[in-house]
């Protein structure tokens, strides 16, 4: 009777393998597909094709997105503003302002109203959301802000979409 040690059984590393694309089954990295999947031996795509097919359908996203956005907002604006007073009131100034929409739609302006005599930084400066204005029509509103301090002078106004 032989009494020896026993030499130790290396398992042997497979090699790495990844699902086929369509039915999953484990299939050297190289390869897209199976056998069963690509029995005719059809060349595997290339990485630059997979990769091109996704850049185009991010460009084809980008351009609808694009061309939803023409059709939602397009014919709104553009606007101009104009100041009509500034009145002091309650620890602000009550601003009204005349917006024309001279556009094909109905929208409502963001104007800018700041102080062009205060030329330092940051601008003495507040933004002011009008309501919906008609296409072609002008509407006169009231807004009291807080961030133009409480002193009445001369403010400049731009509107934009």
């Amino acid at each position: 009777m032989t009494t020896g040690t026993p030499t130790p059984v290396h398992a042997v590393d497979p090699a790495p393998t990844h699902g086929c694309l369509r039915c999953g089954a484990r299939i050297p990295l190289a390869d897209a597909l199976c056998a069963a999947c690509n029995p005719a031996g059809l060349e595997q795509p290339a990485a630059s094709q997979a990769h091109g097919t996704v850049f185009a359908g991010i460009a084809l996203a980008v351009v609808a997105m694009l061309v939803g956005a023409t059709i939602f907002v397009g014919g709104v604006g553009p606007f101009d503003g104009r100041l009509v007073s500034a009145t002091p009131a309650d620890g602000g100034i009550v601003l009204t302002l005349a917006v024309a929409n001279a556009g094909r739609r109905d929208g409502q302006a963001t104007c800018r109203v700041w102080d062009p005599a205060y030329l330092g930084n940051p601008p003495v400066e507040t933004y002011v959301r009008t309501p919906s204005i008609a296409a072609g029509a002008t509407l006169t509103f009231t807004q009291r802000v807080v961030d133009l301090g409480t002193d009445a002078r001369t403010f400049a106004v731009d509107c934009s979409r």
